[in-house]
């Protein structure tokens, strides 16, 4: 199907900040703030909403999930019908065998009040205890088949290794949803020929953009180093900032011609190849941003011309891969 003609994706809600203190600076006298932002969200039509069991670091574990679960069922039931609530279950290596995931699962829907429509197995094991996922996905498999969860998704997964757990899922009736990686314009590998986008196409997977911002590079005006933030993103900015500098120009006269942000560019980047952003949301000028994005979409030539750019960036001025990703 021509790009021009494909359905254009929702915009999805990231909540890994929700809880993150190491990488997103989270402290508790955020959690009004956030609840605004979450609300705002919904009016302005975002209604899928990401998180894991994971998210949340040292004493806030668990808390991401913690506030979805809150502000969710603080909604009217006619609003609570609109979304769709995913959260992910990492495969830790405790985690053994096809029951491994069923207290997990458990906790996760604790957390998030019942509130939970989507589980996905948050990344592969194929690198390092390729034994441990098959089960595990068997498992959320039989999970759906109870009445558990009614839907089943996957994280962090190459083409092969998508093609068999699609064909697996499929032979029990349990139809594989959603796919969600790493995909930005400064992580443009699924979108080439023959790669994960085309593969989902064939297979009927939905395909999730997960860090579509590239941890707020692409959300910068270009020019001068930019005030940096805090952290182990510092280190990314200053790496990275130099070499995007075409990429960023091109991005800011796309975004002057719609009186939009240049991160706007970016999430219609990802809906303009047929993918969902899920854009990490915190405050409610971020999910007003999102919702004008809905607005528009990318002619064919800003697309293209945003594509040469991001497969030309060198290595070193891309987003580091995930180290779990499959092939």
């Amino acid at each position: 199907m021509p790009l021009a003609t494909l359905p254009r994706p929702a915009i999805g809600v990231g909540t890994w900040a929700w809880g993150n203190q190491f990488l997103w600076g989270y402290a508790p006298e955020q959690d009004q703030e956030l609840e605004a932002c979450f609300q705002r969200a919904v009016e302005r039509g975002l209604h899928f909403f990401d998180t894991a069991d994971s998210y949340g670091t040292g004493r806030w574990n668990g808390r991401s999930e913690c506030l979805l679960g809150q502000f969710v069922a603080a909604l009217p039931p006619r609003r609570r019908h609109d979304l769709c609530v995913a959260t992910k279950l990492a495969p830790f290596p405790w985690r053994l065998g096809r029951r491994g995931f069923e207290r997990a699962l458990q906790a996760s829907r604790a957390r998030l009040q019942n509130n939970l429509d989507r589980v996905q197995l948050h990344w592969s094991t194929a690198r390092y205890a390729p034994w441990q996922e098959g089960p595990l996905l068997q498992g959320l498999a039989d999970q759906v088949l109870a009445g558990a969860v009614a839907e089943l998704g996957v994280s962090n997964i190459g083409p092969e290794r998508l093609r068999r757990i699609q064909g697996d899922l499929a032979a029990r009736g349990v139809p594989l949803r959603s796919l969600q990686v790493q995909l930005s314009l400064l992580a443009p590998e699924p979108i080439r020929p023959g790669g994960l986008m085309d593969v989902c196409r064939e297979l009927g997977v939905e395909l999730i953009a997960y860090s579509p911002l590239a941890l707020g590079l692409l959300t910068r005006m270009p020019g001068m180093e930019p005030s940096l933030p805090s952290g182990p993103r510092r280190w990314l900015f200053r790496r990275l900032w130099f070499d995007l500098q075409p990429l960023l120009e091109a991005m800011a006269q796309i975004a002057a011609r719609r009186d939009a942000p240049p991160a706007a560019v970016a999430l219609n980047w990802c809906r303009a190849h047929g993918a969902m952003p899920i854009a990490g949301l915190r405050t409610v000028a971020q999910a007003d941003a999102a919702g004008d994005a809905l607005a528009w979409i990318l002619e064919e030539g800003e697309r293209e011309r945003l594509d040469q750019l991001a497969l030309a960036l060198p290595i070193g001025a891309r987003m580091p891969a995930n180290p779990f990703q499959s092939a």
